[in-house]
């Protein structure tokens, strides 16, 4: 749950970093000032062996991003439960569970970051969950050119697209037309829409959103798309993974035929944006700073641009 941990301690210790040498080091990341809240990442499903993956991968490029955060995992399972179950190990707490024991132990109230790309059927009771403890809800990771930059990632990976339009190469199987799958609703097929115009600069395709949880929604994209012209149009799931059913994906390829990229998982840019979410709640820190380091996969820019304004 950490880099360090004290046995029956509800959240973890900080751990400081060590700081770069010589004249040529790179500038320093923000530290995170004394006393600061822990970040606790919401994660909108129960704890199993997938979730826990993504989610442990995740933290763990969050500490390497900024040294000396507080990280903690709490899962918020949907469909009926209100997160309060007890008896889970240390790495399968929810989040009243963590919530309570900061409280208990008079710690600063933890940082409350969703773990989603945008509008989720699990954020109206993480709202109220954390008011009952004073806790701070960020904005959802999304709409931000990051999640374009991953999604652009899986497609690739997948052989659906170029991985850098600098190279002119040809993929025979590269799609001309995307649909940006999401769970969520319409809610999120709206918000998704933002992302999809980044997605549809960087690969030169149109691109449109379709939601998951709502029958027939993929199915209207991929006409849409084959109306406009696209003949070989893929399916590219804005999720990180967690908060959507696999059969969901798996059915949404299948009754399209049309092939899919993968969840966008533990991908770095995630990480990023979860840190930056974070850094964006604590007034004395600047979330930008050092964004101008990153370079984008595809060598076109600042892989950081844009503000993850949290709302």
């Amino acid at each position: 749950m950490s880099t360090a941990a004290i046995p029956g301690a509800p959240l973890p210790v900080r751990t400081p970093g060590s700081r770069a040498r010589g004249r040529h080091r790179r500038p320093e990341r923000p530290e995170i000032p004394a006393g600061s809240p822990a970040l606790l990442l919401a994660v909108p499903a129960a704890a199993g062996p997938e979730s826990r993956s993504v989610v442990e991968e995740l933290l763990s490029i969050v500490r390497s991003e900024q040294n000396g955060v507080l990280t903690a995992a709490g899962y918020l399972p949907t469909g009926g439960t209100d997160g309060r179950q007890t008896g889970g190990t240390e790495a399968e707490r929810t989040v009243a569970e963590l919530l309570t024991e900061a409280a208990e132990a008079g710690l600063p109230t933890p940082v409350v970051v969703p773990l989603v790309p945008g509008p989720h059927g699990f954020l109206d009771e993480l709202h109220t969950l954390a008011a009952e403890y004073g806790a701070q809800v960020t904005d959802t990771l999304g709409p931000h050119p990051l999640l374009a930059e991953a999604v652009h990632v899986r497609l690739s990976e997948a052989g659906l697209a170029r991985a850098d339009r600098a190279r002119l190469f040809a993929i025979a199987t590269a799609a001309d037309g995307v649909v940006l799958t999401t769970v969520g609703g319409q809610p999120a097929a709206d918000a998704a829409g933002i992302t999809g115009m980044l997605l549809a600069a960087r690969l030169a395709v149109p691109v449109v959103a379709a939601a998951l949880d709502i029958p027939g929604s993929v199915a209207e994209a991929v006409a849409h798309l084959k109306e406009m012209g696209a003949q070989n149009p893929a399916l590219a799931p804005l999720v990180i993974g967690p908060e959507a059913d696999a059969e969901l994906l798996a059915a949404a390829a299948e009754e399209s035929g049309c092939p899919s990229a993968a969840p966008l998982g533990a991908y770095q840019a995630v990480g990023q944006l979860v840190a930056s979410t974070y850094l964006a709640a604590l007034p004395a820190v600047d979330p930008d700073f050092g964004a101008e380091e990153a370079e984008d996969t595809d060598g076109t820019g600042p892989r950081g641009a844009g503000r993850h304004a949290a709302q």
